[in-house]
């Protein structure tokens, strides 16, 4: 387990498992009135959150899954937290429903979920080793 230091501007915003078993914490919208997002639209939603992820450490905005089956999304698909950002974390929540969609003060709009990353050291090469797969891209194993 890792600690996470947070700063939240109330204490309602604090990040929160549900479950014993969740693997990401619940962020609310650290908005003061009602937000309607129309489709095909995209806002950058606020959380009230400033958060201190340990050096090795990512966290990982991911959509709520029962938000997703409204057509509500996080807009870039997984956002990434940088152990370095001290700045409130916002999450660009995307409408892909044709109805719009309200978010309400403190409503829980996305979820944060820590991974450890490696970082690589990229060494400049003349050629690839070769596989049975090479360079062969999208759909190239048969699934679909």
């Amino acid at each position: 387990m890792i600690t996470v230091k947070i700063l939240a501007l109330k204490s309602g915003d604090a990040p929160l498992y549900k479950t014993a078993g969740s693997s990401g914490a619940d962020l609310k919208a650290g908005i003061e009135s009602a937000l309607t997002v129309k489709p095909s639209e995209i806002a950058l939603v606020p959380t009230g959150v400033f958060i201190e992820i340990p050096d090795g450490y990512e966290g990982q905005i991911r959509s709520r899954s029962g938000l997703s089956l409204k057509g509500i999304v996080v807009a870039n698909g997984i956002g990434t937290i940088d152990s370095d950002y001290r700045g409130e974390l916002k999450v660009a929540i995307a409408n892909i429903s044709s109805e719009e969609y309200t978010i309400e003060p403190n409503e829980r709009i996305a979820q944060i979920v820590f991974a450890k990353v490696e970082r690589a050291q990229f060494e400049l090469a003349s050629e690839l080793s070769e596989t049975s797969r090479s360079d062969g891209g999208f759909g190239h194993t048969g699934a679909q």
